[in-house]
């Protein structure tokens, strides 16, 4: 991978006496707008021309045979190997996107580059031909809103793809948990039992009932509710438990349902980051009582905004089809014997989801496909605990997150988030445990939970990522972990 690496700064570099034109190429061969000029027989570096100089110097008469060192450039911006993030990430400014980093003998030997064209993303939506040409057939016929047959053939096809009789689309994927919550009969007086290290939405949705969100820790293996924390904190109050799927990797559903059994308590699987997911080689969503899904834009599956809830209870999805359109009875139009919400999804947005299900198996496969690279290039940099993979469970790493151990690594998981920025890589820390957020705030240590969210770090996880991409990616942590901070 260094050895890559190191071929793209050779790439790009030309000898401080060479022409334009071989700066252009070299510019060209490096594909990152800008060439190395180094100096003839020590190799030192000589300065940097970019794309604009050479632009700019074409346009006030030089030829492409006149030597670089005839174009007017300012002076380079340099760092030093051995800077910190935070130090290299004072050297930018508006008009400063690439720094060299040079050795003790002032040889490049790594850049820093900021560059939004160059920047690796978090997550991005996968669209396609096919999401085209089906959004088209809703804005040309006119079936823009709730009704139309992408909606149905969402439901239809999502219900498949989880094994469940029933598939509920919903606005988004807090509605959904909303609405699986009021089908359930949770409200106020009841309590339901949370993980806190995941995002805020399930805890809200119980709020919204009425009902007191109880937030338990994780199960240090999976990062997932702990099943033993679950059974402790049961009272005569507790009428659900919420297992989240946190990332993609399953949670521990065997145990959760038999606490449930023993209870009597309803599960609600939060499925919003696990879409194709499996446990036991079960499609998650299709375990517990209920499952939710998100389909917001960074997704696996997306259609801008939307949800989904499935089920096997013919009972319950009536229920919830009930209260997703006002309270309507199907009956008679315009009247609602109960309180109901507009919690529908669009055909618009329907039309989204149908093409991304007819790819889901090519998607599912991309992410494979990044993980194992990613396992393979950070298996060996000591200080970076990759993510869990039970066993029993197909972890789809809707997010490929990373723990740091700052003992071993040599450098905090923020001055990796810095590290990283600098060279253009998109990160996010994983979700603060919903306890500690201020509408929250219980005061309850929750250790697994409190460490996982400090030392964790989301890597660049779209499907669009290339090989290449998270080489790059690998390549910037092991050159952080070369330099520990002193």
């Amino acid at each position: 991978m260094e050895q890559d690496y190191g071929r793209r700064i050779e790439a790009m570099s030309l000898a401080a006496h060479g022409t334009i034109r071989e700066a252009m190429e070299a510019i060209e061969r490096g594909e990152m707008g800008f060439a190395l000029l180094l100096e003839e027989g020590s190799g030192r570096f000589g300065g940097l021309v970019t794309d604009g100089d050479i632009r700019r110097a074409l346009l006030a008469g030089l030829g492409l045979e006149t030597l670089v060192a005839s174009v007017p450039r300012p002076t380079p911006t340099v760092g030093r190997v051995e800077m910190s993030p935070e130090e290299v990430n004072e050297l930018f400014d508006d008009q400063i996107r690439a720094v060299p980093l040079l050795d003790d003998l002032g040889k490049v030997a790594d850049l820093a580059v900021v560059d939004r064209r160059m920047r690796l993303p978090i997550s991005e939506p996968h669209m396609g031909e096919a999401e085209l040409r089906y959004v088209t057939e809703c804005v040309l016929t006119g079936w823009i809103s709730s009704a139309g047959k992408f909606v149905e053939r969402f439901e239809h096809m999502f219900a498949e793809l989880c094994g469940t009789r029933e598939a509920i689309s919903t606005s988004n994927g807090t509605t959904a948990l909303h609405l699986a919550l009021l089908a359930m009969d949770v409200g106020s007086g009841d309590e339901v039992i949370v993980p806190s290290l995941t995002f805020i939405a399930p805890a809200n949705a119980v709020r919204y009932t009425g009902a007191v969100p109880v937030f338990v820790d994780s199960d240090r293996e999976t990062w997932n509710i702990d099943p033993s924390a679950v059974e402790n904190a049961i009272t005569a109050r507790t009428k659900a438990i919420i297992p989240v799927h946190l990332y993609g990797h399953p949670a521990d559903m065997d145990p959760i349902m038999r606490i449930a059994e023993r209870h009597g308590l309803m599960v609600i699987e939060d499925a919003a980051e696990a879409h194709g997911a499996r446990y036991k080689g079960r499609p998650v969503g299709g375990i517990g009582h209920i499952g939710i899904f998100s389909f917001y834009g960074n997704k696996i599956l997306t259609t801008g905004e939307g949800g989904m809830v499935t089920t096997d209870r013919i009972a319950l999805a009536e229920r919830i089809r009930l209260l997703r359109d006002h309270g309507m009875s199907k009956e008679k139009r315009y009247w609602h014997p109960v309180l109901g919400y507009n919690y529908r999804l669009t055909n618009l947005q329907a039309a989204i989801g149908v093409a991304q299900l007819e790819k889901v198996d090519t998607i599912l496969e991309m992410k494979r496909r990044i993980t194992q690279r990613y396992r393979d290039r950070l298996r060996g940099i000591d200080g970076i605990e990759l993510p869990p993979n039970a066993p029993w469970a197909d972890n789809v790493h809707w997010l490929f997150s990373v723990l740091v151990d700052a003992a071993r690594f040599g450098h905090t998981r923020d001055q990796v988030i810095a590290h990283l920025s600098v060279n253009g890589i998109e990160t996010r820390t994983l979700f603060p445990p919903v306890h500690t957020q201020p509408i929250y705030d219980t005061g309850a240590d929750l250790p697994v939970a409190q460490d996982l969210a400090a030392r964790g770090v989301s890597l660049p996880s779209a499907i669009s990522l290339r090989m290449e991409d998270v080489d790059r990616v690998a390549y910037a942590l092991s050159k952080l972990r070369a330099h520990p901070a002193t």
